[in-house]
Order: structure tokens, then C-alpha cells, then sequence
């Protein structure tokens, strides 16, 4: 038999205690903590561009903005210009990109969409290890193994076969813009294979096997429902790779010439920006020719600045045109 505990009645005008509100604080410090971070992060890339343009300023004050046009690169004279090495810099990372790109995605959709279960994770690790090889490797590699081949028999077939064009003209170096961009390419395929295979994996499952029971083909199914619904994540992956082309050194320093030319041919040798900062910022003496490295070292912060810019408008266009269409 239960007994029923009685029930305590509250007089009225009886006190009665409050329950104690959760304490906040740890909200409170862990919201300071993270500004905090953004905001050192913030600090950090203001600073590196105030002390830049502090050592670059002898340059930049000479020059001015003929430092961007001028072809001159003479330190015994106390000429400089980055115009070749800006030049440089666009058309390797330019062929990296056309080389790495139909490469990239080929691939990103194989492993994605058509690659068996047991061959997808093989390929998926070996990409991704691709990445991780250091690029003094990668260019190691390039210098005695590539450039021989890119001489003979590509470069010498090509100027054979397509001499009359400007792009094909002059003697077969081996080292220079081909070689650099085909090095770059090498490096910038397994970045933008992994980012783009994750972008085609993120579409939902649903929306092919919507397509495919529409009567579609897999190949209309991967062209009209895949693709366009992973646009963004594909621009990112392609410009996430132009970035990593953009700044390469060492690799691209050692196939490349370092040849401080303006040509319209591949297989001249040429600089790049990183390139021409490594390879000389060692040799350099004085406050002039050093604030030209630095200054060098600033426009190709601006020029990765500006691609991420392009970037970001590129995805947000793509972003509103495919939530219009919805």
C-alpha cells in the first residue's frame, strides 16, 4: 500500500527561491576568443603589407607605375621593370590551367560516377598523395626527366609541324614557358581533381536517378543534371588551382630558363615572378634592388588578390543564376 507524500502549501507572502540562470560566461569568453583570432589573422596581412611596402617604397618611389610597363631588369644600372616577369607568371599558370582543368575534371567525374568501388579508392589516395610530393621533387624531376622529352621529340615536332605560328618559333630549349606550364599542370591536377570530386559527390543521389528515369543517358544525366548543379564548387576548385599556379617557385624555377625576356613563343625561356624572387633575392645588395624584389613580391599579391576577387564574383553569379532557374 503507497502512502502519498502530502503536499507542501506556500502561504502566501512566502519568499520563494528563484532557479539560478545558467552562467554565460564561457559563451561570453569563447566569443571574445574567436574575434579575437579573425581579428589577429586580420593583423597578420596587415602588417605583411606595411612592412612590404615600407622595403619596397625606394622602388616604388623611382619608378612609380612604370615599374608595371617597363621590360628593363639591369641592377648594375639601377633599371628595373616586372613587366616580363608579370607576362611570365600569367602565361604559365595560363597553360597549367588548360592542360589541368579537362584533365582534372575527366578525372573527378571518373571517381565520382563511373569508377567501380574497387578501383575508386586506389585512384582517389594516389591523386591525393600526388599533392603531397614537396615541389623541389616535383622539379627535380622535371629538370632531368621532362625538359629532355619536351625538347625531343615535342618541342622539335611542334616547331617541325606548327613553326608558323609565333607560339611554335625559335629553337627547342626544352626549358622554358612549356615546360613551366606543363610542371605546373602536373602539380595543379590533383587540387583540383580533389576539390572537383567533392563537388560532384555533393550532388544529391536523387537528382541523377531523377534524370536517369526521365529516358536520360549517363552522359546527359552528368552534363545536364551534375554539372550545372556543382558550378560553383568547380569554379572554386579551378581558381583554388590558378592561385597555386600563381605562386609556385621552386618547381617552375628550375624549368623555366630564368631568361628576363618578353616572348611570344613556348619554348623561350622566361621568369616568373616567384621565380625571379627566389633566384635572386640572395645576390641582392642595395635598398633600390632589393625594393624591387619586394616591390615584384607586392604585385603578385595584388595579382592573386584580384583573382580571388574574380573568384568570388564568378561563384556568387553562378550561385544566383542556378537559385533564379530553381
Amino acid at each position: 500500500m503507497q502512502t502519498s507524500k502530502p503536499e507542501t502549501k506556500v502561504l502566501p507572502g512566502t519568499p520563494q527561491k528563484k532557479a539560478a540562470a545558467p552562467s554565460r560566461m564561457g559563451d561570453r569568453i569563447f566569443s571574445k576568443l574567436t574575434l579575437f583570432f579573425a581579428l589577429f589573422i586580420l593583423l597578420i596581412l596587415a602588417g605583411m603589407l606595411v612592412v612590404l611596402n615600407i622595403e619596397a617604397w625606394p622602388a616604388i618611389q623611382k619608378f612609380g607605375l612604370s615599374f608595371l610597363t617597363s621590360t628593363e631588369w639591369d641592377p648594375v644600372n639601377g633599371e628595373f621593370g616586372a613587366l616580363p616577369a608579370i607576362y611570365g607568371t600569367l602565361l604559365s599558370a595560363l597553360i597549367g590551367l588548360v592542360i589541368a582543368v579537362p584533365v582534372s575534371l575527366g578525372s573527378a567525374i571518373f571517381l565520382s560516377d563511373l569508377a567501380p568501388q574497387w578501383l575508386r579508392r586506389p585512384c582517389s589516395f594516389l591523386i591525393e598523395m600526388l599533392a603531397a610530393i614537396p615541389s623541389v621533387i616535383i622539379g627535380l624531376w622535371g629538370l632531368y626527366i621532362m625538359v629532355p622529352f619536351i625538347r625531343n621529340p615535342v618541342e622539335t615536332w611542334l616547331g617541325s609541324n606548327l613553326g608558323f605560328l609565333p607560339l611554335f618559333q625559335g629553337p627547342p630549349f626544352g626549358v622554358g614557358f612549356l615546360s613551366a606550364g606543363i610542371i605546373l599542370a602536373i602539380m595543379l591536377i590533383p587540387i583540383i581533381t580533389a576539390v572537383s570530386r567533392e563537388a560532384v559527390r555533393a550532388v544529391p543521389l536523387t537528382q541523377r536517378e531523377a534524370m536517369l528515369a526521365l529516358g536520360a543517358t549517363r552522359w546527359e544525366m552528368i552534363t545536364r543534371s551534375v554539372l550545372p548543379y556543382c558550378r560553383s564548387g568547380l569554379v572554386g576548385a579551378v581558381i583554388l588551382g590558378l592561385g597555386r599556379a600563381l605562386g609556385e617557385t621552386m618547381a617552375v624555377t628550375m624549368v623555366i630558363g630564368n631568361a628576363y625576356v618578353l616572348s611570344p613563343s613556348l619554348f623561350s625561356p622566361g621568369s616568373t615572378i616567384a621565380s625571379k624572387v627566389a633566384s635572386e633575392f640572395n645576390e641582392a645588395s642595395g635598398e633600390l634592388y632589393i625594393g624591387s624584389l619586394i616591390e615584384l613580391a607586392l604585385v603578385l599579391f595584388a595579382i592573386t588578390l584580384v583573382v580571388n576577387i574574380i573568384a568570388r564574383l564568378l561563384v556568387w553569379s553562378t550561385v544566383s543564376v542556378r537559385g533564379a532557374g530553381e
